[in-house]
């Protein structure tokens, strides 16, 4: 009997601790989203990076009209 309880405790144990972030996790994640937003809005507003992704946008393009005979 005592070692079932101590297994049903252990369980219960186990259990919560599996239950999603903590505040200080929570934290750290919105930081690291925030940063990573900052970041991609830095990058795709630099007029270097758009010219360079229109670019290839253009190359793909003329590439799909070749498979279709454009």
């Amino acid at each position: 009997m005592a070692a079932e309880l101590v297994q049903t405790r252990q369980r219960r144990v186990l259990r919560r601790g599996q239950r999603g972030m903590t505040t200080a996790e929570y934290a750290v994640g919105t930081v690291a989203i925030a940063t990573g937003v900052g970041v991609l809005i830095k990058v795709l507003s630099d007029p270097k990076f758009q010219d360079a992704l229109w670019v290839v946008i253009q190359s793909l393009v003329k590439v799909i009209q070749g498979f279709f005979g454009g």
